[in-house]
């Protein structure tokens, strides 16, 4: 007897903070949605690899739900980073980012181009060549406001950045006969 009674006393203690909350409750409510103003995530990887020889998968982004819409960046930059510590390389890297164009953000929600993702998976597959990489690559990706210079440094990118950077590990056939 005493136990059930213990038990209906600790159980609406319990359920006592678990009705709605308003904001007068002192109670933190954490966003659905922090951080920079989008999110990026990968789908699924397409059925036919690119020409180039390496292929990022598409690249969807998500911009934050409760952002006015007129606040909203609707061109960005992808900028592509290379972790050089990852390569095997015959040669030191020098160049490690690629900055692509300008490309239009239609509406909050959608997915990069896949014209785009063409494109980045060829200049991706230059610069690897240039360097005789062969194999895993490890790559970041973000998005950059439009207004990104094309020879942006670290703190540049990092003051334009519209995203958290999305990590990919990528394989690299070289096409290069040689290397």
């Amino acid at each position: 007897m005493n136990k059930s009674i213990l038990f209906a006393i600790a159980a609406l203690a319990l359920l006592a903070g678990c009705g709605p909350q308003d904001k007068n409750s002192g109670i933190p409510v954490k966003p659905k949605f922090s951080g920079p103003p989008y999110h990026l995530a990968l789908a699924a990887p397409p059925a036919k690899a690119s020409k180039a020889g390496i292929t990022i998968p598409p690249i969807k982004y998500t911009a934050d739900p409760n952002a006015p819409p007129d606040s909203l960046d609707k061109r960005a930059i992808l900028v592509v980073r290379i972790d050089t510590a990852s390569l095997k390389s015959k040669g030191t890297m020098t160049m490690n980012q690629i900055i692509m164009g300008a490309v239009d953000l239609p509406g909050t929600d959608g997915a990069l181009s896949a014209g785009y993702m063409d494109a980045t998976d060829q200049s991706l597959a230059t610069l690897l060549e240039e360097y005789c990489v062969k194999g895993k690559v490890k790559v970041t990706v973000a998005l950059t406001r439009s207004t990104l210079s094309s020879t942006a440094g670290d703190a540049e990118i990092d003051n334009k950045r519209l995203t958290d950077w999305l990590p990919i590990d990528l394989v690299f056939k070289n096409p290069l006969p040689g290397c």
